[in-house]
């Protein structure tokens, strides 16, 4: 069988997720493996995806490797499937998996969307895999590696897979700009990121009725017209000197400019399932900033143009960055409905009360689970990480590590002891009672 291996991470060849599949070439001598290093070619890639095309029609399995970076696929990942789409590939009925890296930080969603885009391309689908970093290095590491080779190997001979299901696809609807402009009498300042498009007239009204509609002024900051010089390396240069290695002025464009707001409003049209790759190379950017959620407690919204109700991964998306973020979503505005202008409206008012009210919510699942993941990280990796573990330790992000909490340990070994008990039936009426005490405490206070 003859396997292509499409390697997405901006390391090419000292990508670790490739390491994987240089272990499994190794352990499958009956197929033929060949790669393709997308990420420090990517540029070259845009001028001539001749090569490219041949190497991915003429592939009987095509896998995509990449490290999960901010949510998805590198930026590198996403331009390459933009550049299959414009270049006609046809790679209908061919088999396709992906393998990916991480710390397990939204992996899923990475992979969600990578199926998403497969699936669009008319390949046979199969479940890939996601590791850790270090799985490798660990014999149950790569036996679940091997394991998932074969697993590959008996769907394809069974023909199991995953296919598109038909859906109908809406026509691009219009909006037309309709809003009256309101008085801008409030201090704060909205900074409104976006890649609109110069002939995308419908987004572009949409954001200039959200600036007609609030009490502030906003400023659009289009990156899509940013003269990026390149995506993150991944090299971790800015672990060490909090900048980043690219000299093309983005981190005092986004520190100074953007992050500078009381809040910022996303705006895009949705492509292959997130939006043009500009934005995404605007997040894996953002790695300057270290894995630190600068922008907490800065409320936020979205204006989508697009079927945002089709995108279930992409609003688990949406959602997640909030969550893990720390930033209040106050509304997300979409032209799926018959009253566009109504919902932006309600969007300005929604966005404007949570301003002026410093609107705060919990994290749910998403934030906590996520901040977890990257809070044991940093506390492992603090002597490499040294401003984030600064800011994780300022912040009280270790207060919640487990060991910390010695004198909820020992009250729990007591309650255990004390239910182990002959009687111990009787006495949990009595527990329940000393469990609610501080509850009410709280509710007696005036």
């Amino acid at each position: 069988m003859n396997i292509l291996v499409i390697n997405g991470s901006p390391k090419g060849k000292n990508s670790i997720t490739l390491q994987s599949m240089l272990y499994l070439e190794k352990k499958n001598i009956d197929h033929q493996f060949k790669f393709l290093h997308i990420g420090p070619i990517i540029r070259k890639l845009e001028k001539d995806f001749s090569e490219a095309k041949k190497m991915l029609e003429k592939a009987d399995l095509i896998i995509f490797s990449y490290p999960v970076y901010t949510f998805l696929a590198p930026y590198q990942m996403h331009r390459f499937i933009e550049l299959v789409y414009d270049n006609d590939v046809n790679v209908k009925d061919k088999w396709a998996t992906q393998i990916t890296t991480s710390k397990h930080f939204y992996d899923i969603t990475a992979h969600r969307f990578m199926n998403e885009n497969m699936l669009d391309f008319g390949l046979k689908v199969l479940p890939g895999l996601s590791q850790d970093m270090e799985d490798l290095l660990k014999e149950i590491g790569r036996k679940e590696l091997l394991d998932w080779m074969k697993m590959t190997e008996f769907r394809i001979e069974m023909g199991i897979f995953r296919a598109r299901k038909e859906r109908a696809i809406e026509s691009q609807r219009k909006y037309e700009a309709k809003l009256d402009n309101i008085p801008k009498t409030g201090k704060k300042k909205i900074s409104i990121v976006t890649n609109v498009e110069d002939n995308d007239s419908s987004l572009q009204n949409m954001i200039e009725d959200f600036r007609r509609s609030i009490p502030y002024e906003a400023t659009v900051f289009n990156i899509g017209k940013f003269p990026f010089s390149g995506g993150c390396l991944g090299c971790f240069g800015c672990a060490k000197t909090g900048k980043c290695v690219h000299k093309d002025g983005f981190d005092s464009y986004l520190r100074e400019q953007i992050q500078s707001a009381d809040s910022i409003v996303y705006a895009f049209r949705i492509k292959h399932h997130f939006t043009a790759s500009s934005m995404k190379c605007y997040d894996d950017r953002q790695f300057c900033n270290g894995h630190r959620a600068v922008t907490a407690g800065t409320p936020t919204a979205y204006i989508i143009a697009g079927d945002l109700g089709a995108e279930e991964n992409l609003r688990d998306l949406i959602e997640a960055r909030a969550s893990v973020g720390g930033n209040y979503l106050s509304q997300i505005v979409t032209d799926e409905g018959e009253d566009v202008s109504s919902s932006i409206e309600s969007a300005a008012k929604a966005l404007t009360f949570a301003l002026e009210n410093n609107i705060a919510e919990p994290r749910n699942f998403y934030g906590v689970g996520g901040n977890k993941i990257f809070r044991d990280l940093i506390y492992e990796m603090r002597g490499l990480m040294k401003a984030d573990h600064r800011f994780y330790k300022r912040n009280g992000y270790y207060s919640d590590l487990p060991q910390r909490h010695i004198c909820r340990m020992i009250a729990m070994q007591f309650v255990g002891l004390l239910l182990s008990l002959p009687g111990a039936e009787k006495k949990k009426g009595m527990m329940m009672k000393g469990m609610l005490m501080p509850y009410k405490k709280v509710l007696e206070q005036k």
